[in-house]
């Protein structure tokens, strides 16, 4: 049920995720072999060597090295995967091939190894930083006051299992501020919250999401502080626990969730662009507030609705609504359009969660240019208020999308580097991407 993804998008087009893809991907190939084919050749074979055996690394790279320019020798390559059966000598000579196979970060890689040293405008498509944004326990230490300060972000707290043996911050009467050091647990902090939202008679159902989970694993939806706490525990993996939408928009017919993904792109300069497209994750099933047990019901990740919801692709295709439908069902069903009453606040959550952790992210000060693709996810409430609920670094694409977003990351991450130097007069299209 996973959809193709990887470290940007160039990268999943290039490894071959459809014939769309793979064309823009291969566009890319064709530019780089025009303007700088020692280049693409270099990064063919540095692909190839990734697959050598540890033992005959240090050897194939002594031996792919001579007759380099000095300046792609200033990095000792990465070594290579520990286990892999040696390639043949020739393996990387065919270059389009290779570099199909190679994924974005071999052939970023390699470029910016050969040509660092004469020419400072080289790309890759990865930031070196970008793990401080990925996952939801980042998210909050890497920006607390954006946490605590923001109306759009859910409550949240980190926590530790026990057996990790992690300090504990100390709890206090009344709710203040979680003390946001690298490795401290917050659970009194949500204890004194949910205590608090009990006697108040709030809504006080939660949901524990591990850091590092993927495919819907790893979470657990509760109204029970004990069951979520000791869930964690049992897990031997950071969890954070947050406060879960009770209310949300909900589809008809149905009655069912969704969520909402937004492909954004960062450039070296930290211009901030968002693919025009979206597109929802839909439920098959109808949302029950009371039963936390029917995954279907509260999770639309593809994967768990597609094993265990029979009602998998009823209402849309591979349970996905993308943006021109979905303003067509707001219109009809609600009088509202999209771009008024969901695109603006979404518009506005991106810049804000972007402008606070540049600092922590941007490699402006880097000699090199980097861009990078995130996915933003988000939730509606009942009363139209959006909600960001986390933000992915390899963000899966629907496949309808892939041609077109990968040819958009081109055009303004990859052309402004290598421009093309034969580009035809085309009708001029739409662009992929805003600029926020």
């Amino acid at each position: 049920g996973a959809r193709p993804g990887a470290a940007g998008a160039l990268g999943a087009a290039a490894a071959g995720a459809g014939r769309a893809g793979a064309r823009a991907a291969c566009t890319l190939s064709r530019r780089l072999g025009r303007l700088v084919p020692a280049a693409a050749a270099w990064a063919a074979r540095r692909a190839a060597l990734r697959h050598v055996h540890l033992r005959g690394a240090r050897r194939e790279q002594q031996r792919l090295r001579r007759g380099l320019p000095a300046a792609a020798r200033h990095r000792p390559l990465e070594e290579a995967e520990a286990g892999q059966p040696p390639v043949q000598p020739d393996a990387g000579r065919e270059e389009p091939a290779a570099l199909r196979e190679a994924g974005s970060r071999a052939w970023a890689d390699a470029v910016g190894e050969l040509l660092q040293g004469g020419r400072q405008t080289v790309s890759q498509s990865f930031f070196s930083e970008e793990t401080d944004l990925l996952s939801s326990a980042r998210l909050i230490k890497t920006s607390p006051e954006l946490a605590e300060s923001c109306t759009w972000f859910p409550e949240s707290y980190v926590i530790y299992p026990t057996n990790l043996k992690t300090p504990v911050a100390p709890a206090q009467n009344g709710i203040h501020p979680p003390i946001h050091n690298s490795r401290t647990d917050e659970r009194e902090f949500f204890l004194a919250s949910y205590n608090r939202k009990k006697e108040e008679g709030e809504g006080n159902v939660w949901i524990a999401k591990s850091s590092a989970g993927a495919k819907g694993e790893g979470i657990l939806i509760s109204s029970e502080a004990t069951e979520l706490l000791d869930f964690i525990d049992n897990q031997g993996q950071v969890h954070v626990i947050q406060k879960y939408l009770e209310h949300p928009l909900l589809l008809e017919p149905g009655h069912r969730k969704f969520d909402i993904r937004s492909w954004v792109l960062v450039d070296h300069l930290y211009n901030i662009y968002l693919y025009r497209e979206g597109v929802l994750r839909t439920a098959s099933e109808p949302y029950h507030a009371d039963n936390f047990q029917d995954k279907t019901s509260h999770l639309t990740n593809h994967c768990i609705q597609k094993e265990y919801s029979k009602n998998y692709g009823k209402y849309e295709e591979g349970n996905e609504m993308f943006f021109e439908e979905f303003n067509q069902y707001l219109t009809s069903a609600l009088n509202i359009t999209l771009e008024n009453s969901i695109l603006l606040q979404i518009k506005h959550i991106i810049r804000s969660c972007l402008m606070s952790v540049e600092p922590a992210i941007s490699t402006k000060h880097l000699p090199y240019q980097s861009f990078q693709l995130f996915g933003f996810d988000f939730m509606v409430d009942e009363e139209l208020k959006v909600w960001l609920i986390e933000v992915n670094g390899a963000p899966a694409c629907a496949q309808k999308l892939y041609a077109e977003l990968c040819q958009g990351i081109v055009d303004i991450a990859i052309a402004s580097v290598f421009p093309p130097p034969d580009v035809e007069q085309q009708p001029t299209q739409p662009a992929a991407f805003i600029k926020l």
